[in-house]
């Protein structure tokens, strides 16, 4: 007895990370995940690892675990692997204060953000699409 295994969610030459709690803004991530929407996963790790960014470590680290998906738990070649998809979300904002001139109280807002990337498995002659 036991519970189901429950339904993939993604497809079966597909593979999912997700990185939640950055401490970034959105808008600014989203400016690393455009770096490697669509690229082969050799060329986006070597985008990132040269990228004057500095959330691009912590996409770094959330696509190689996409790729340590695909491998070990989907059985999915890693030298055939492209970014499929790389979505950018918001998280929880820090409300923060400042005493301003004449008793007014400036707001500072620290934002978070989270990054989902999908690696799909292509065949060789669609591999290098937009490397």
């Amino acid at each position: 007895m036991g519970k189901e295994k429950n339904p993939r969610r993604v497809a079966e030459n597909e593979a999912l990370a997700k990185a939640k709690m950055l401490k970034t803004s959105p808008q600014k991530l989203n400016l690393v995940a455009e770096l490697i929407r669509g690229k082969k996963v050799e060329k986006a790790l070597a985008d990132l690892t040269f990228s004057k960014k500095r959330v691009s470590d912590d996409v770094r680290k959330c696509l190689q675990s996409a790729i340590a998906n695909a491998e070990n738990n989907h059985g999915l070649d890693v030298d055939s692997l492209i970014v499929a998809e790389a979505w950018v979300g918001k998280n929880i904002t820090l409300k923060r204060g400042r005493p301003r001139a004449r008793g007014r109280f400036g707001k500072i807002m620290k934002p978070f953000a989270e990054i989902t990337i999908k690696v799909r498995q292509v065949e060789a002659t669609t591999a290098g699409e937009r490397a």
